[in-house]
């Protein structure tokens, strides 16, 4: 300890650093920027690679470029963060190096360390091989909405261990890959949205059918949601008896994640085409026929004023 506040001390401390700072900075400051700039020119390379392949898409007719985006977003952002990853490992051995440290042991040591956590941490290993199997087959992208493990939301980010969805009350909900068993995508190359309209069993199904293709496609001819439909309404039918009503099954395909839009629109317009022709839209009610010709029992109350 006394040494440490002699002269002889820290002029030897003060000689040592200078030499370093000549010596040494500058190839540790030389290899940041080296990474710093490979890193940008990767990032850049790869953003522009991106923006190539979506104009391909564009240009393809044959290609839905909504689809490949959502792809390459998904795909690229993993690679991002693995070249990140990299890089960073690189440069800190360098650094290590650099300064003096024998980077042979650390290498070894993460050998042995990598091999003991896939041994304990076989879940880990197992959620980053589901997710790469996930991205290769192209079962789900960023901005799908789909359903995992039975909670439906939008993805908002895709990784190798994990994939976030945000509900329509935007809670986050985090999904280990490793852990879903069910996965459904519902915006994968076109939606669909399904109709069960259900109508009162004195009608006539034929003119209601009329009704639903008719409305159908006034909507495909509308300007605003003609470039949201993909093919004109399929109605299949009679589909069920209900307790109160016949059940007519319907369908209008449309890009991805437009369902929703054009059912909400296809619903209000058809509600005022049946009002329109007097269709009846059973709800919970009691109607009373009388007769055989099945016309409707009209009780008028009359008060008795004395």
């Amino acid at each position: 300890m006394e040494q440490v506040f002699t002269a002889d001390f820290w002029s030897t401390v003060i000689q040592k650093t200078q030499e370093w700072i000549i010596g040494e900075l500058p190839a540790i400051v030389i290899t940041v920027l080296v990474v710093l700039i490979s890193l940008r020119i990767l990032l850049f390379s790869l953003n522009k690679l991106k923006r190539t392949l979506i104009k391909r898409a564009g240009k393809n007719e044959k290609g839905n470029q909504q689809e490949t985006e959502k792809r390459l977003d998904t795909l690229f952002g993993i690679i991002k963060g693995a070249v990140k990853i990299v890089l960073l490992f690189i440069l800190i051995m360098i650094v290590l190096k650099n300064i003096g440290v024998d980077i042979a042991p650390i290498l070894a040591s993460a050998g042995i360390l990598g091999l003991a956590i896939g041994f304990g941490a076989q879940e880990l290993v197992r959620d980053y091989i589901t997710g790469f199997f996930m991205l290769l087959e192209n079962q789900i992208r960023v901005g799908d909405v789909a359903v995992i493990n039975g909670q439906g939301g939008l993805v908002e980010r895709i990784e190798l261990r994990t994939i976030t969805l945000r509900d329509f009350a935007q809670t986050v909900h985090i999904f280990r890959n490793g852990k879903i068993d069910t996965l459904s995508n519902m915006t994968k190359e076109w939606s669909a949205m399904v109709f069960d309209i259900g109508v009162a069993y004195k009608e006539d199904v034929n003119q209601v059918i009329d009704i639903m293709k008719q409305v159908g496609d006034e909507l495909g001819n509308d300007p605003d949601f003609k470039s949201r439909i993909l093919e004109p309404m399929e109605v299949f039918g009679l589909d069920s008896f209900g307790d109160s009503a016949i059940v007519i099954k319907g369908r209008i395909k449309t890009k991805p994640i437009e369902q929703w839009n054009v059912g909400r629109e296809y619903r209000k317009r058809l509600k005022y085409a049946f009002d329109k022709h007097n269709i009846e839209i059973p709800f919970p009610h009691t109607t009373v026929y009388w007769g055989d010709e099945i016309n409707p029992l009209k009780l008028d109350i009359a008060k008795n004023v004395n």
